[in-house]
């Protein structure tokens, strides 16, 4: 991938927006040219999520375990080399932010990534289920969600999204918990504007799904760690969003659950779908414009 990026030609630009979750920032370009970056996190793979991600894939060990970590260490020598060549950073999340400044040693603007909040339309009837969607890979911890709702019987949970892990998901899921594969956007806007919460158990750079479903006027118990804690409005506010639990485990997710149940009548679906229009993608076009003459302006005059 890193060769790749690089043969793009760009010389004929005066400016090169880079949208980078892995090499695209590494495109080339010249000293007279101004290249802003977005990035939607430094390889996380190849940097602080290395062991999870060779865990994960069983490249901890032998032969093809050195060849991968052989592998990843070259990656991070060229992904902070070529950090030097973007003139400006910008995050999608003040989470990646963090991670911008650890790998590259480079300060970042945050720029909230747009999300489709329109289609996503506010609903202000619920029905008595829990919804999570996603694609179903390991860091998204489906499997997790569904343990904790088989122990939760009198909880109903359906499950949307497909992938690697669909077996496990199966595997886990009790007589209270539907599990129903891919499903058109159509039908995925109506199983969350109808559900009582939306679980979410991921450590995100941003995560769109959150902001879908409070679009949809729907609360979120999530993970509280990465993106999440910047897109969802926890119980210590005047108008919460969702609830969060500290840990990636069973009991902390039933925990949530039941905090979340005693406290249903503090959630109103107008405040979430408030706050899912701060993310609107009228907002990211205006800020990524601002942003992006700003930064040029600049260049012009170094």
């Amino acid at each position: 991938m890193p060769l790749a990026i690089e043969q793009h030609d760009l010389s004929s630009y005066d400016v090169v927006i880079s949208s980078s979750y892995a090499v695209a920032k590494g495109v080339l370009t010249g000293p007279d040219q101004l290249h802003v970056s977005y990035v939607h996190s430094p390889m996380r793979y190849a940097w602080d999520l290395q062991h999870q991600y060779l865990k994960e894939s069983g490249l901890s060990l032998g032969v093809k375990g050195m060849i991968a970590k052989s592998m990843l260490h070259y990656l991070r020598l060229w992904d902070a080399r070529t950090s030097a060549g973007v003139d400006e950073f910008l995050a999608n999340s003040e989470f990646i932010s963090r991670r911008i400044a650890k790998a590259y040693r480079r300060t970042s603007r945050v720029i909230y990534p747009p999300v489709d909040i329109g289609r996503f339309a506010l609903c202000l009837e619920k029905q008595d289920y829990y919804i999570t969607a996603s694609r179903q890979v390991p860091y998204k911890r489906i499997p997790l969600i569904v343990e904790a709702f088989a122990r939760m019987p009198d909880k109903r949970l359906v499950v949307v999204g497909d992938g690697p892990e669909a077996d496990k998901v199966k595997a886990a899921a009790a007589p209270n918990v539907e599990v129903l594969g891919y499903r058109s956007t159509d039908e995925l806007v109506r199983l969350m504007q109808n559900a009582r919460a939306f679980v979410f158990a991921a450590e995100e750079d941003f995560g769109i799904a959150p902001v879908e479903a409070q679009a949809c006027g729907t609360p979120v118990i999530a993970f509280g760690k990465g993106g999440a804690l910047e897109t969802i409005l926890g119980p210590d506010v005047t108008h919460p969003t969702g609830v969060f639990f500290r840990r990636q485990s069973v009991e902390d997710i039933c925990e949530a659950v039941n905090a979340f149940e005693a406290s249903l009548d503090n959630f109103d679906p107008v405040a979430c779908r408030k706050n899912a229009e701060r993310f609107s993608p009228e907002r990211f076009r205006e800020q990524m414009e601002a942003l992006v003459d700003e930064a040029w302006g600049k260049f012009n005059r170094s």
